[in-house]
């Protein structure tokens, strides 16, 4: 993986240390800088990097301004000497906030978190409040993910199985994954008796399950389509054999 970034700020020294602490970075590529807001948001647009660390306060525009202007969607990291704009910066869904001056440690720091979000599934950034409303009547069967660019269409029916990972959930397609920021119990609330919580990280769409076989004396293992295998649970097993008939 190569991380193509962008930096925008109007302090030369500044752009001159980050500039160090990258040359010293193997997977990333810098593409583009800026000093001032229309700049940035023409790098950005332009060279449609994967990350840009963005100056706060830059003439012409500021870098609040930018992420509002811009049309591609980078990960973000601010710079900047003042510590007021922080709840605004992750409001905007910001990786990480440098603030002026930092060194090489926390650079890292912030630098490890991007390579940890560039190399996961697609995250979606914020929960779906409609979707994911416990109290709806209702199956779910349409939600929307934000990836890094654009929202995508999941048709629930589409999802072969769901998997656990703390307070996130990996949504397993055919072809694509996506990991989420909803709660697995969240999730069960809303499905439909086609899936089956299997094992406390795993439900299942049971459309997709192509054999069940015996694990030891109280558990069953599931194949899935494309080979996948799942040992359920004693619970789940003991739900799955129910379904037999």
């Amino acid at each position: 993986m190569t991380c193509r970034i962008v930096i925008a700020d109007d302090e030369p020294l500044a752009i001159q240390q980050l500039r160090t602490f990258l040359s010293a970075v193997d997977w990333v590529d810098l593409v583009g800088e800026a000093t001032n807001g229309p700049d940035a948001i023409q790098a950005i647009d332009t060279l449609k990097p994967d990350l840009v660390f963005l100056d706060i306060r830059m003439p012409g525009a500021s870098g609040l301004q930018v992420v509002e202007q811009v049309e591609h969607d980078p990960y973000l990291i601010f710079t900047t000497a003042y510590d007021r704009y922080a709840v605004t910066a992750f409001e905007l869904q910001a990786l990480d906030y440098l603030l002026k001056p930092f060194g090489k440690l926390r650079f890292n720091a912030a630098l490890e978190r991007a390579r940890q979000a560039l190399s996961a599934p697609v995250v979606l950034k914020e929960r779906s409040r409609y979707a994911f409303n416990t109290s709806n009547s209702g199956p779910l069967t349409r939600l929307f993910v934000r990836t890094q660019r654009r929202i995508m269409p999941i048709v629930v029916d589409d999802i072969v199985r769901l998997e656990a990972h703390d307070d996130y959930v990996m949504l397993h397609l055919e072809n694509e994954r996506y990991l989420v920021n909803v709660r697995m119990k969240d999730f069960e609330k809303r499905l439909d008796q086609r899936f089956a919580r299997v094992h406390r990280s795993h439900i299942v769409n049971l459309d997709y399950i192509v054999s069940l076989e015996p694990y030891d004396e109280r558990r069953i293992q599931i194949e899935l389509q494309k080979g996948k295998r799942i040992i359920a649970s004693r619970a789940g097993s003991k739900l799955l054999r129910g379904l037999v008939i």
